[in-house]
């Protein structure tokens, strides 16, 4: 019998397992909502027990439903930068998770800024200075909660972002260990010597006893026995990486972009670390047999988030699938553009200060046009990564490859299509990012024999073409600067 590869896939707004055949195929999926709270303006976090009792849900209800047994390895991808620290001998987390989207940190990260310390933060981590990374989540831990900084530096504690949270679980407290992707996410991993840098954690106070081990994203993570089966976890990803192995996107200037809570697009650089001129990230795409493949990345924090708003804080439409024909209702946006900058502007502005801006509205404007401009910014906030990538690449990709909950909204694949003048291709594995992870740990358990193998189950399910003169883009593209100047 062929095997079969587990998923897990913890992300912002729901925890997933997804039971995968060699080919990519799924044969059963469970998933959870998962509740986020905002206790101030800007702070966003989860309770870190929902995660986990809801990840060992989703991952029993499948073995229950499939009574599959011939599981060859399971693969974690999640949510990265948010930050969880636990006690090692409980288990318990001491406060809870801090989540990727979260600026509370907006002011210390200000400060290192003015300090002078974002240069060589680059170029040691390829990342700007922002409260998105875990850093300084870390730090505000440690600040806060009482005792934490001693218990901290004694060693009773652990930080680990989802996947080493996940990973300490179902191994029993027995691994603390991330990726190379994950770790690259912390503002604290050096990703050209790939290690904890000490300079940065002295620069921010954080105790090296906390930091896991950091191991290639096909690895040998332990065995969990909480299953039906003892199994081997060997693959790990954050979300974004996870996706780029999923869209098999392994040779240089391949771009994959998703569409979820967020959009983040990477693009592969190869193996040679190369510093974004252009307010990019520079970060870690995966590391398989100590060797690093490098990617440009650009990290948008509102896409699908927008529509939940307009749905849960408007009342605009009852399930977001409406706002397709709502969009297409209307002619053309009639002039109002949506800046979903509701946690700040990420790549390429780097804005943590600013928030959501509509504008163009008149007597004239409606439901219709409002959700409309919510789906164009997708293409909009695109076109700035894409631009970014090309000045600092040096390379013009002839097509984008885009995954994610959006890709099920045609009208938001073919603005893409328009406002980036590319083809556009949506894989047939339309779970790219638990599927990445997945075929990480085919890797490691000896399904897949390497990257080839995994790029050959590769294949488009639909692809979208530019329809629109150039014209009209560029006038579109010249509406939307103005509205983000005016958010700047």
């Amino acid at each position: 019998m062929s095997k079969t590869l587990l998923a897990i896939d913890q992300g912002t707004t729901s925890s997933r397992a997804i039971l995968f055949s060699n080919k990519g195929e799924i044969l059963a999926l469970r998933q959870k909502e998962l509740t986020l709270h905002y206790p101030q303006r800007g702070w966003v976090e989860q309770d870190p027990e929902d995660i986990w009792e809801d990840t060992l849900w989703a991952c029993r209800s499948v073995l229950e439903e499939t009574g599959e047994e011939n599981i060859a390895a399971i693969g974690i991808t999640n949510q990265r930068e948010t930050t969880i620290i636990w006690d090692r001998k409980t288990g318990k987390p001491i406060y809870n998770a801090i989540v990727w989207q979260d600026r509370r940190t907006a002011d210390r990260c200000a400060r290192l800024k003015e300090q002078g310390h974002e240069k060589v933060i680059t170029e040691k981590t390829g990342l700007l200075i922002d409260p998105y990374f875990s850093a300084t989540k870390i730090a505000w831990i440690l600040d806060h909660v009482t005792g934490a900084r001693a218990r901290a530096e004694q060693g009773a504690l652990a930080f680990g972002s989802i996947d080493c949270f996940l990973l300490w679980r179902l191994t029993a407290g027995q691994v603390h260990a991330t990726d190379a992707s994950n770790a690259a996410r912390t503002m604290l991993f050096n990703i050209q010597s790939q290690e904890w840098d000490k300079e940065l954690l002295a620069l921010l106070d954080i105790p090296a006893a906390l930091l896991p081990e950091v191991k290639d994203n096909a690895a040998n993570f332990g065995q969990t026995t909480l299953l039906q089966q003892p199994l081997m976890i060997g693959g790990m990803a954050g979300d974004q990486q996870a996706a780029l192995i999923g869209q098999a996107c392994f040779k240089e200037g391949m771009i994959k972009s998703t569409y979820g809570t967020g959009c983040f697009a990477l693009m592969n650089i190869g193996t040679h670390f190369k510093r974004s001129q252009n307010r990019l990230l520079t970060t870690v795409g995966y590391r398989l047999n100590g060797q690093v493949t490098y990617v440009l990345e650009g990290s948008i924090f509102i896409a699908g988030a927008a529509l939940q708003w307009l749905r849960d804080g408007l009342g605009l439409f009852t399930d977001a699938t409406e706002s397709e024909a709502l969009a297409l209702s209307v002619a053309d946006n009639n002039g109002v553009y949506f800046v979903p900058a509701f946690t700040g502007l990420g790549a390429p502005y780097w804005q943590p200060a600013a928030r959501g801006l509509i504008t163009g509205l008149g007597r004239e404007s409606t439901a219709a046009h409002l959700t409309r401009a919510a789906l164009e910014a997708q293409g909009y906030q695109t076109r700035d990564l894409m631009d970014a990538m090309c000045r600092d690449s040096g390379v013009d990709p002839s097509f984008i490859r885009i995954d994610g909950g959006l890709v099920a909204n045609e009208f938001v694949c073919q603005f893409l299509a328009d406002m980036l003048d590319k083809p556009i291709e949506i894989p047939q594995v339309t779970e790219s990012t638990a599927w990445g992870a997945a075929a990480l740990a085919g890797l490691q358990a000896g399904v897949f024999n390497g990257l080839s193998d995994i790029a050959g189950h590769w294949s488009a399910a639909r692809r979208y073409a530019p329809q629109m003169d150039a014209t009209q883009r560029a006038a579109l593209y010249k509406g939307w600067k103005n509205a983000i100047q005016k958010v700047l």
